[in-house]
This record gives structure tokens, sequence and C-alpha cells, in this order.
């Protein structure tokens, strides 16, 4: 269920129930593993071919949209529309179910996108490898956020649709158990660590704001929990 919800893995899953939704949201990071090898092979084949660091960043950046399905990033540009509406949670939410994206959605997708691949292009001119942990701390930061925000702590905004099925369904010691897992990235140097730290800061900033404007989280909300983890993490990385 984690690949399936979270990749464009094909797969098949035989058993949903909120048990199997706390385990697949649960192993998220691992998810992000995954990712972040996948995204690194682009990046590295990149730049061992001779492209510039910039445009290595831009292939791998969206190779992972396509290994995602562009689901993150469309829920990115779901909760910008629906916050930057104005509207009261519920209308909120009905311009968040819609197909189409404003303004405030496309603003949000270009200016995540851009942030990502300049912070990764600067991280892949110090080589394949610093890039490589960045994406990783990019990746598991999201991928914890989700994790967080599916805890007891938040409830669903919808009394359906995957937020509503994953709400509060991931024990707190399972989080902690993941994010202290995530965080031994920091052996391989203390600031991979800190990036990680810093994409989670940002998330849970937002994850605050989302559940006061909108009461809780949807699948939608989810998504622009894990691109806003891994913009904040790559531009900590790159500073670092």
């Amino acid at each position: 269920m984690a690949l399936g919800t979270l990749t464009a893995v094909p797969v098949r899953v035989d058993r949903v129930d909120r048990t199997t939704a706390a385990w697949a949201m649960a192993l998220a990071p691992v998810v992000a593993v995954l990712l972040a090898g996948l995204g690194s092979l682009v990046l590295a084949g990149a730049l061992l071919a001779g492209l510039e660091p910039l445009l290595a960043a831009a292939l791998a950046v969206g190779a992972l949209a396509l290994l995602t399905r562009g689901l993150h990033l469309d829920g990115l540009a779901d909760v910008a529309d629906g916050l930057g509406s104005g509207r009261p949670a519920e209308g909120a939410l009905e311009v968040m179910k819609r197909s189409d994206i404003g303004p405030f959605g496309v603003v949000a997708l270009v200016f995540a996108v851009l942030v990502q691949v300049l912070a990764l292009g600067a991280l892949a001119e110090r080589g394949p490898v610093a890039g490589a942990l960045g994406l990783a701390a990019a990746l598991l930061s999201g991928r914890l956020a989700i994790t967080w925000a599916c805890t007891p702590w938040v409830r669903a905004a919808r009394p359906e649709g995957l937020g509503a099925f994953v709400a509060r369904s991931v024990p707190y010691g399972a989080a902690a158990a993941a994010t202290c897992a995530a965080l031994s990235i920091g052996l391989l140097g203390a600031a991979w660590a800190v990036a990680v730290a810093v994409g989670l800061a940002a998330a849970a900033v937002l994850l605050l704001h989302v559940r006061r404007r909108l009461g809780g989280v949807t699948g939608d909300v989810l998504g622009a929990l894990a691109e806003t983890a891994a913009a904040a993490a790559l531009v900590a990385a790159a500073a670092l």
C-alpha cells in the first residue's frame, strides 16, 4: 500500500484496512529511500554524461515527479488554491476537489519546483554524492511529514477519501521510530540530519495552518506536506 499510494510502482494490494494503512504510512520513509536511489541514478547519470548540474537537477526532479505520478505536486497545487481562496473550511475543501488549477496553485507549483531544482543543482555542483544525500534528506523529510500527519493529533478534514482512511492511523511510537531511523542519515554528516529536521519543521508549520483552516488532513494535504518538506530540506542542505 505504501508503494501503491506514494509511487507509480504497480503493486497488488490484497488487504486494505486501517492496520494496513498504519503500516503503510509508517513505512513511508522506506519508500523515500527507493525514490532517492532512483532519483540519484538519474542525477549521477546526467552529471557523468557531462550535463550542467542545474540541468541534471531538473532531470532528477522531473524523474521523481514521474515516479510519484505527480500526485504530491497536484496536492500542493490544490492546497494552495484552497487556502488562497480565503473561504471557510467547507468552501476551501470544495475548491481543492476541483480538477482545474487556479493561480495560487500555479504559483505554488512553479515556486516549489524551481526551489527544488535550484537547490539540488547547487548540491550537484559539489558532486553526485552530495546530490544523492540531498535527495535522500529531502525525500525522507517529505515522507516523514506524511507519517506524522497520520498520527492521532490530526483528524481527517473530510469523512471520505485517502485522508479519512489514513488519518490517526499511525501510533506515535511508530512515527518516532521512523524519525529516528531517518535521522541516521546524520551518520554521514550532521548537515544531512539538520536538513531532514528543517524539512520536517517547514511541514509542521504548514500542517498547523492547515489544521486550523481546514480542520484536518486530506490526501492533497499529505502531498503538499511532502513537497514543502522536500523543498525546505534541499534548501537547508544546499546552505550547509
